[in-house]
């Protein structure tokens, strides 16, 4: 667990960078850009707030959407390499969409492939996504992957459940939120049942 010191640290570091660039994009870039100032600070100002909300969107889409599974530290100590790409797999998500997209996404649409070949060039996500579909497929392991409106919708129903009181959050039903409850749950027995497996392979 994450002490508050800890927190404290991290927090002061992010300020610093984040004062550093404030000072750049609000201060000296429109100072240098003399009479024209106020449209510096404005576009800067809108950049920032565009890139911010795209650089959300598309992160917590790659992590947090339906279907994609939590691991306690515990449950990653001395895991096989075999264990590790399968947690990779269940732990994250892809979006779907055209080659524009996936460009102005950074190929990160390919989070799946980025968390299984971390070191290799965005560019080449694209290419590996079917292959990896296909082993997912061969071997019944969950392969998360939609478009944008329906992969954020879940990320923000998510948030809002885990945001209530759980028993509150318990009788919230959304609009089509059974059949992704039910999804979910099915791929939660999966999972659990994988779990077992390993559980019982290593005894």
């Amino acid at each position: 667990e994450i002490s508050l010191a800890d927190k404290r640290e991290v927090l002061e570091e992010i300020w610093r960078k984040t004062r550093r660039q404030i000072a750049k994009d609000y201060v000296a870039f429109p100072l240098l850009a003399g009479p024209m100032a106020p449209f510096v600070f404005a576009g800067n100002a809108s950049a920032n707030l565009i890139r911010n909300i795209w650089s959300f969107a598309i992160i917590f889409c790659g992590h947090f959407p339906d279907g994609t599974q939590e691991f306690s530290v515990e449950e990653t100590r001395d895991e096989s390499r075999g264990q590790w790409y399968f947690r990779q797999i269940l732990g994250s998500a892809n979006l779907t969409g055209g080659t524009l997209f996936h460009v102005l996404s950074g190929n990160l649409s390919f989070q799946i492939e980025h968390h299984l070949f971390p070191d290799l060039p965005a560019r080449r996500y694209a290419e590996m996504a079917p292959q990896v579909r296909e082993i997912c497929k061969r071997y019944g392991i969950p392969y998360n992957s939609g478009p944008l409106p329906k992969q954020f919708g879940t990320v923000v129903r998510k948030i809002v459940k885990l945001a209530l009181p759980s028993k509150l959050a318990d009788r919230m039903r959304l609009p089509g939120g059974s059949k992704i409850d039910q999804a979910i749950a099915l791929l939660d027995e999966l999972t659990r049942e994988r779990r077992e497996l390993r559980h019982v392979a290593h005894t």
